[in-house]
């Protein structure tokens, strides 16, 4: 017979395999709508994840532009060969500073040797011809020829003259016409720096080797003064007259602040971009700035009226602005809204918001599709059709949420 303490030991022994069922919590409560609004019940866990931010009166903007540094085209030059032929020597490298008339390169080249013949020719029948006009003006004052032949003679002269001096023109813009060498220099005409090189000893060189898409043999600019390109949307060009003022930021130079003026915008849309493009000047006395960095040019643009919201506000439904209003605690409801700017930071919205009013701004598309799916209860509940969420897609760059019905 068992003992009274060995049943007592059983009987916990069954207690702690078998443990009480846990106390299920209540369920929360469910943000709902009525008729246009979303109202959450206080306490909620979501309401701690919006951001609200209240929409303040237009003010200063702070627009910022991609932009790209290039050189100054009027403080550049090209350099293409104008003969063809062989590279010599080479008397100027990357980094060189240059005067105008430093020679670059020297070229072996038969075809600027026939212009140099060319050359030596006309002056050899500009001489001959000065020698018949003379002979012919004495012959002419003792009565020997007739007046025609004299002024044939005189006529001739000024057209070997007039060869002579083309011939020597071409020459020497592009060497020396003293002779017949078939050496053609390649020289600078701008002071600066040679930025580029792009030919070697040896290299065969033509004429035909230049034009857009072609690298020049040379380019020498003065990389004190830059030019910068500003890609500016249609409702921005107005900002970007000549001689506004802009701050260039590039994030190679954090530090560094760099000032330039406008002096010059497109009278046309770039069908590619869809972009304006507008032509800055900036100095660059220290050298910082190289061409082709990547920059954003920043403008100040004062709106008098309207009021700022944070981009991250605003939503795309189809092709229209929405943003959530915060009508009373934890109770929203959708507006459309129209910008007069839309920026990466901030919005000015011309219609549909008043100053002061508070904006969702951080998780609108967590409020966006609570509204919806609460919608689609709604409607599931009333026409009694279940629905099916559509997985959230982008236009534009802001949110756009999406939802099927199946009947």
């Amino acid at each position: 017979m068992l003992r009274p303490i060995t049943f007592s030991l059983i009987a916990a022994a069954l207690t702690a395999c078998n443990p009480a069922p846990p106390v299920e919590a209540p369920p929360l409560a469910q943000p709902i709508v009525q008729g246009n609004q979303m109202r959450f019940p206080p306490g909620h866990s979501q309401l701690t994840l919006l951001g609200i931010t209240a929409a303040t009166p237009g003010k200063a903007v702070t627009v910022e532009l991609p932009a790209r540094i290039v050189w100054n085209e009027e403080r550049t030059q090209r350099i293409y060969p104008a003969f063809a032929g062989r590279v010599m020597a080479i008397r100027a490298d990357i980094g060189q500073a240059v005067k105008p008339g430093t020679v670059l390169a020297q070229l072996a080249s038969p075809d600027f040797g026939t212009a140099q013949a060319d050359t030596a020719k006309a002056q050899s029948d500009w001489h001959l011809a000065q020698k018949t006009l003379q002979r012919q003006r004495e012959l002419f004052e003792a009565g020997i020829i007739a007046r025609k032949d004299f002024e044939q003679a005189e006529a001739d002269t000024t057209r070997t003259q007039a060869e002579v001096q083309r011939a020597d023109a071409r020459t020497r813009l592009y060497g020396t016409s003293a002779g017949v060498d078939q050496q053609l220099a390649l020289r600078a005409t701008v002071a600066g720096v040679v930025v580029e090189r792009n030919l070697n000893p040896g290299q065969e060189v033509r004429p035909d080797q230049s034009g857009p898409g072609v690298p020049a043999l040379f380019v020498v600019t003065d990389p004190t003064t830059l030019w910068v390109q500003i890609d500016a949307r249609e409702s921005e060009v107005g900002m970007f007259k000549p001689g506004a003022s802009f701050e260039l930021v590039i994030p190679s130079l954090p530090d560094q602040k760099f000032d330039g003026k406008v002096i010059a915008a497109s009278d046309f849309i770039d069908p590619a971009t869809r972009t304006i493009k507008i032509r800055g000047a900036i100095a660059n006395p220290k050298r910082l700035l190289k061409a082709e960095m990547l920059a954003s040019a920043r403008i100040a643009r004062t709106f008098n009226s309207g009021v700022v919201v944070p981009a991250s506000a605003i939503t795309l439904r189809g092709a229209k602005h929405w943003l959530f209003v915060q009508v009373q605690p934890g109770v929203f409801e959708p507006r459309e809204v129209t910008l007069d700017y839309e920026g990466p930071k901030e919005v000015v919205v011309s219609r549909g918001l008043e100053v002061g009013e508070q904006v969702v701004s951080d998780n609108v598309l967590l409020l966006a599709r609570a509204f919806h799916v609460a919608q689609e209860d709604v409607e599931s509940e009333k026409y009694g059709r279940k629905p099916i969420e559509a997985p959230v897609q982008k236009a534009s760059g802001a949110t756009q949420i999406v939802a099927k019905e199946k009947k």
